[in-house]
């Protein structure tokens, strides 16, 4: 066969560009050239992605090539694709060049039949096992590829039953061929790409529509087979406080999908210790070694089989606002990374939601508690509750603020999760859906909650601590913080000063001398999209739309020496971010104050 043009053979060798093989595919390159143990698998790149979206069908060529790559597979596994006596059975993964985590689709335990059953049955000698393993195939493969809604499967009904109950929905049914599983699940996830979700995050993170997204095809392990096998998330600093110890969850004889989708609640990582304390410190080895081979935090799958670990993916952890800054700041102090690292991780939006009120001291302890959860993104949210996506975006547009409250979120809520002050579940634990985007939106988030414990508060007005994991009746006293209060905020306010192109005052500091546009008293002022124009000829500017993101890059933009805000380091960070990087001929605010004296 010639060099293939569609999929890449992820062997341990230098893997191509991120941007060719996406984000997944890539870890699972480096880790495997870390010797870290990790199922053998292919990728299905960006390119067929683009040429998929183009033609409308899987480009010419393709097929045959996925054919060669589970040839791959099965060589690496010594099972077989399709038969016995060792089946092999696979998974298809989405994978963006950038995480996108939650939006896209996953098909885990494909490749199995009614024959493939039989044999996982006899190899595993355990019948529940291989109908546990049939069940979960079907439900994904109904509800991802031929897009039945809520096709949940009773697990004390026969295969037969299952087959049944999803071809009286659909003419199509689930083939028996297992090529035409993989063909169908990766056309699945091309078009996942342009799901509704899916375009909603990128347009709210500013991620192109034309990267396109990988397909990961790799040999499955199975952590529902038995007392000794499992699956978890590990991140190799706490996501909520940055505190450099480990943080996760597991879930014994489950899979994946089990702990992410928010229908189950975990333990603690802490657990695995008790229950398999060899895979523990396994676990807690390969990532100390993938954090310090990828310099930040890393958020790790894994999944445990009959006693044997084996990494799925790891990635960059999306944190809390306080994580980022706690673990950038450490990270620099213990030589992982340097200053000019921090400050390209830690986002002026990051600043901000830690800068956000938070409850006013002994507030709590004289409120009405209506419910309790595990805070998964910490952070106070104030508004009505509604418990429908639709609802919260149609009454966010029209200006009030609510809290949305669900059972347990999913892709399809993403939009109304970017409408919300603050989102509760009554599922979930910490790695689920809501609690992922949660933290990587900056948004409150309480999870695990009990069944119809948030829903019922519909329509009442809520305060969500996503910190202390309550909510509360009614609007409760709020308080800024102080940015120069916290050590950690105040050494990164003093590096973030001495990078930025441009100075950043409180009103009270600002020079006497300096004539300081006001944009409160402009026509246009508050409309970012008219400062380039407004700050033409001057020097300092306050008011107006100045401290935001596009405020500060218009300001760096027209050459000013200063602005006045407050909070500063916001500003600041969105200065550096800006792309003019140091100024060292420009004296600091600390400087300036000084010169006054």
């Amino acid at each position: 066969m010639s060099e293939p043009r569609w999929t890449v053979i992820l062997d341990g060798s230098a893997p191509p560009p991120r941007e060719r093989i996406g984000g997944k595919a890539w870890s699972i390159a480096r880790m495997r050239s870390l010797d870290l143990p990790v199922p053998p698998a292919f990728v299905v790149t960006t390119e067929a992605c683009a040429a998929y979206q183009a033609q409308g069908d899987l480009p010419p060529g393709l097929t045959d090539e996925l054919a060669a790559g589970v040839a791959w597979l099965e060589e690496c596994t010594d099972r077989t694709f399709g038969s016995g006596p060792s089946p092999l059975l696979i998974s298809v993964r989405s994978g963006a060049a950038i995480s996108m985590p939650g939006m896209m689709d996953t098909i885990l335990n494909l490749g199995i039949n009614e024959t493939t059953m039989a044999a996982l049955a006899a190899e595993a000698g355990d019948e529940r096992f291989a109908r546990d393993t049939y069940r979960r195939f079907h439900e994904l493969y109904a509800g991802i590829v031929l897009k039945l809604p809520d096709p949940d499967l009773d697990p004390d009904s026969e295969p037969a039953a299952w087959r049944a109950s999803i071809e009286q929905s659909t003419p199509q049914g689930v083939p028996q061929d297992v090529h035409e599983q993989l063909a169908a699940a990766v056309r699945a996830v091309f078009d996942s790409w342009q799901s509704r979700r899916a375009k909603r995050y990128r347009k709210h993170h500013g991620i192109p529509d034309d990267l396109g997204t990988a397909v990961t095809v790799q040999a499955m392990v199975f952590g529902n087979l038995d007392d000794t096998s499992g699956t978890g998330v590990l991140f190799t600093r706490d996501p909520l406080t940055g505190e450099r110890k480990p943080y996760g969850e597991y879930l014994a004889r489950a899979q994946g999908e089990d702990v992410v989708s928010g229908r189950f609640t975990p333990q603690r990582i802490e657990e695995l210790a008790t229950a398999l304390p060899a895979i523990h410190d396994q676990l807690m080895q390969a990532g100390d070694t993938l954090e310090a081979e990828n310099g930040d935090i890393q958020d790790i799958e894994f999944t445990v089989q009959h006693g044997t670990l084996y990494l799925l993916q790891s990635r960059t952890a999306k944190r809390a606002p306080a994580a980022a800054v706690r673990a950038a700041v450490e990270m620099a102090v213990e030589g992982r990374i340097n200053r000019q690292q921090v400050l390209e991780r830690v986002t002026a939006s990051q600043a901000r939601s830690l800068l956000k009120p938070h409850l006013a001291e002994g507030v709590a302890d004289r409120a009405e508690t209506l419910a309790t959860g595990q805070g998964a993104s910490p952070g106070v949210g104030v508004g009505i509750v509604v418990t429908d996506s639709d609802e919260a975006e149609r009454r966010h547009a029209a200006g009030e603020a609510v809290v949305l409250a669900r059972a347990t979120t999913s892709p399809d809520d993403v939009h109304g999760m970017l409408s919300a002050t603050a989102v509760v579940t009554e599922q979930g634990g910490s790695t689920s859906h809501a609690a992922v985007v949660g933290r990587s939106l900056g948004l409150p988030c309480v999870v695990g909650c009990g069944d119809v414990s948030v829903t019922a508060l519909a329509g009442r007005t809520v305060t969500v601590d996503g910190t202390a994991g309550a909510i509360y009746a009614g609007a409760l006293d709020v308080v800024i913080p102080d940015e120069r209060a916290d050590k950690r905020l105040a050494q990164l306010l003093t590096w973030a000063a001495e990078a930025s192109p441009l100075a950043v005052y409180r009103p009270e500091d600002a020079p006497a001398e300096s004539h300081i546009l006001d944009l409160d008293r402009i026509e246009g002022g508050e409309d970012p999209e008219r400062l380039a124009g407004l700050l033409t000829g001057h020097t300092a500017a306050r008011g107006g739309a100045i401290a935001s993101d596009e405020g500060v890059a218009a300001a760096v933009a027209a050459g000013l020496t200063f602005i006045v805000a407050e909070p500063t380091l916001p500003p600041l960070l969105a200065a550096i971010a800006a792309g003019n990087g140091p100024n060292e001929s420009r004296p600091t605010p600390e400087s300036q104050s000084q010169g006054r004296r």
